[in-house]
């Protein structure tokens, strides 16, 4: 190669590898770290493409139930065990007709092209973690809410019933970490 043709293809190249560098790290923004969900943004534009284009599409919101006293009593890395343990059952249950997302802190967002099997998820949610040789207890609060009941079909709208949802839930007697239904 000659070195003209060479001062020509340098910058090419130097331009194609920050190019590679920015797409990998706009695509790794778009991933919460500690549990390889889609972090809000990357969520989002996905969930409103499904709202348009599936009608019996279902919008969940979770939140796991007294999560500081979780941290506080075993240890921060106990709290991220449960955090990616959640993360995992959420996405596992989404399989490939949803879309599972963490929002940030301890809680979770999901969506599902129909109205899948909620029990389910509920059952798995409430499997103890493991950690330290040890079996941790994790509730978490589940908010739904159909598409298909809105009066008109809206991410934001979705999101609002759900977390009225998710907070019924949390105050149910006997769950652990109620707390009043204003936020």
């Amino acid at each position: 190669m000659d070195t003209q043709a060479l001062a020509l293809a340098l910058p090419l190249i130097g331009w194609a590898s920050h190019t590679a560098l920015l797409t990998h790290r706009l695509a790794t923004a778009r991933r919460d770290p500690l549990t390889g969900l889609r972090t809000r943004a990357g969520w989002t534009a996905l969930a409103e493409r499904i709202i348009r284009r599936h009608r019996d599409a279902v919008v969940l919101l979770l939140d796991l139930d007294d999560f500081k006293n979780l941290n506080d009593s075993h240890g921060h890395a106990a709290g991220d065990v449960a955090l990616a343990v959640t993360a995992e059952r959420l996405a596992t249950w989404c399989g490939r007709h949803g879309i599972a997302g963490r929002l940030g802190g301890d809680e979770f967002v999901a969506i599902a092209r129909q109205a899948p099997d909620l029990e389910s998820l509920h059952r798995a949610l409430r499997q103890p973690v493991a950690y330290a040789g040890r079996r941790l207890p994790v509730s978490v609060s589940v908010g739904s809410c159909h598409v298909k009941d809105l009066p008109v079909r809206s991410l934001s709208d979705a999101l609002a019933t759900a977390d009225c949802s998710m907070y019924a839930d949390k105050g149910k007697a006997g769950r652990r970490g109620t707390r009043p239904h204003s936020r």
